[in-house]
């Protein structure tokens, strides 16, 4: 095939030429840029790789995706339901503008009825209308020749200072929930109800993640049983992915790996070598890689691990999935082992519960499966109850 990457400053270089090529690759973030051009251009097909990167609508990528002209459209995806149904309705907005209704009418229809009331008649007329559109394949059906994949639960019993001070962060978060709620409803008390959820979650990982703990504090306990499970694996031979939501955790993690003198590769955002940081994991010198969640969570082959850990619970399981399976995919050779570090009873257990519930809602559209989930006043409640 004559191919062409557009990308790079000089790009446009290429734009008078687009219709000699058979395949024209380019990026998401570049898409919304040479629209004028791409747009004048008739496509035979338009593949959407990673497509639950148009999951939001409105955003300039999916815009400039709708609005190229093809025959015939494909989205590409591992995750394409991650939050709620209006992402599976973005994707579809693509592929057959209007298969859905509009957003307003798909609202009323299906997400309120779905995902509020657990309506099962408008999932099932839901699954109807796309499960002719969607061609589903589980990796286990296509890399039969993959080891297996175990995953367990790392339970941490917070130490004293952190269940003192979660326990007053809640009481007076609260507090302050209940009357904002009251004043605002639930809808308009979004923001604080993060901040709550938030706090609670950086004292179950490092009471220094709330900035502050005064100098000299003592490691949390989830960093202490990581560090433990670390000396153990790496007796073993094992390569480690570390999984955090918190930059400002792996900094921690990152500080102590320094004094045992222990090498390690690390990804965030503000990673400037990211390449160089893969390729020395890869290429078997370090035991060690921290990865922010955020800049390492999709993208990413990894297979020199065989160990993953997730240091905290994020809400999303597809995300999660996602991050895990830098090192569960085709190419791997070794049974690979996901760790989850779990603070008990505390608001990192509840996550866990609540992430069935999200998983729930995408199989069931996916499936057939059972039902719905949107997060409610109970829920909320369950979320901000005391340490068990």
């Amino acid at each position: 095939l004559r191919v062409l990457a557009l990308h790079g400053p000089r790009r446009a270089d290429h734009f008078a030429e687009l219709a000699d090529f058979d395949l024209i690759l380019t990026s998401y973030a570049l898409l919304p840029r040479d629209l004028p051009r791409l747009g004048a251009q008739r496509f035979s097909v338009l593949i959407l790789d990673e497509a639950q990167t148009i999951k939001n609508p409105r955003s300039k990528a999916a815009l400039a995706a709708r609005a190229l002209h093809a025959g015939q459209r494909l989205c590409l995806t591992g995750t394409p339901l991650e939050n709620h149904l209006g992402e599976l309705w973005a994707l579809f907005q693509f592929l057959m503008p209007g298969w859905l209704g509009d957003e307003t009418s798909f609202n009323r229809l299906y997400r309120q009825p779905i995902e509020r009331d657990g309506d099962p008649h408008r999932l099932a007329h839901l699954i109807a209308r796309v499960r002719p559109l969607m061609l589903r394949r589980r990796k286990e059906e296509v890399a039969r020749e993959l080891p297996p994949k175990s995953e367990i639960i790392q339970w941490v019993e917070l130490n004293d200072a952190q269940r003192d001070r979660y326990e007053a962060l809640r009481l007076a978060m609260d507090g302050r929930l209940r009357e904002q709620i009251r004043r605002q409803g639930l809808a308009g008390s979004r923001m604080l109800i993060l901040e709550a959820l938030l706090r609670l979650r950086q004292v179950c990982c490092d009471l220094r993640l709330l900035g502050d703990e005064p100098a000299g504090v003592a490691p949390s306990a989830k960093l202490s049983t990581l560090m433990h499970m670390l000396d153990e694996l790496f007796a073993e031979g094992r390569r480690v992915l570390l999984f955090s939501q918190f930059a400002s955790m792996l900094e921690l993690i990152a500080s102590e790996l320094r004094k045992r003198h222990i090498p390690f590769a690390q990804l965030t955002g503000a990673t400037r070598d990211r390449q160089a940081q893969i390729q020395a994991f890869q290429d078997g010198n370090l035991p060690i890689f921290l990865i922010s969640l955020k800049a390492g969570g999709a993208g990413l082959n990894l297979t020199a691990a065989d160990t993953v850990i997730h240091f905290d619970p994020w809400w999303n399981p597809a995300v999660e999935a996602q991050a895990s399976d830098r090192a569960y995919r085709i190419g791997q050779d070794k049974p690979v082992f996901v760790y989850r570090l779990i603070a008990r009873g505390s608001i990192e257990e509840k996550i866990q519960q609540l992430q069935q519930h999200k998983a729930d809602l995408a199989r069931g559209v996916l499936e057939g499966g059972a039902g719905p989930w949107a997060l409610d006043l109970e829920e909320l409640a369950q979320l901000l109850a005391p340490l068990d």
